[in-house]
């Protein structure tokens, strides 16, 4: 396959048509990008009760079997579509954990779920991003979910820790069994090969 056959654009249109093998590719690009949302909501309101790879998956399923209910025709329009399933999803788990404890002060409403959404992904884009052609055809934030994906895994962790989830040096440090120092180079060494990466 061609990288144009697999343009976001390209799935789309072929998705429309009823491409079933299309649409799943399509909704595949996505992975990355909505599991690192999922894991920043997720420590959020059920703080390791729930794994972002199970919810991404039962997002990436919901919209295979709804993708007739999605009007949109942009990459952006798409991404936004997925947002709101994944806020929707993530609203009932933690309705089911509510419901099983009890527990009316931790109850979250659907809009401010969904803002907080929107602000861990304005963070990624705005901290994180770099100008680049390919950036301006594709949604910005999908691109750096994948590349974060690609990053070793401890560079990964440090720049979500420190950039989405917005945790001090110190407790970053605390978290990964090192110290401050460490962790500021190993951040500055992520960071570097983020934007090597995206470039």
């Amino acid at each position: 396959m061609s990288r144009h056959r697999d343009a976001p654009e390209i799935l789309l249109v072929r998705a429309r048509a009823g491409e079933r093998e299309a649409l799943d590719r399509l909704l595949g690009l996505y992975r990355n990008y909505l599991r690192l949302l999922a894991r920043t909501q997720i420590k959020v309101v059920l703080r390791g009760r729930l794994d972002p790879s199970d919810l991404v998956q039962e997002v990436l399923a919901n919209a295979f079997e709804r993708f007739d209910q999605f009007k949109g025709a942009t990459e952006g329009e798409l991404t936004q579509w997925l947002r709101k399933i994944l806020v929707r999803q993530l609203a009932d788990q933690v309705k089911g954990h509510q419901s099983q404890k009890r527990d009316v002060r931790r109850e979250l409403s659907l809009d401010a779920l969904d803002r907080s959404v929107v602000e861990a992904e304005g963070i990624l884009v705005s901290r994180l991003s770099s100008p680049s052609s390919q950036a301006a055809r594709r949604e910005r934030s999908v691109l750096l979910a994948d590349a974060l994906e690609q990053l070793p895994a401890d560079y990964r962790e440090v720049i979500i820790l420190r950039h989405l989830e917005r945790v001090e040096f110190s407790e970053i440090a605390r978290r990964m069994g090192r110290s401050a120092g460490a962790v500021r180079m190993l951040w500055v060494r992520a960071l570097e090969k983020l934007r090597a990466v995206l470039e």
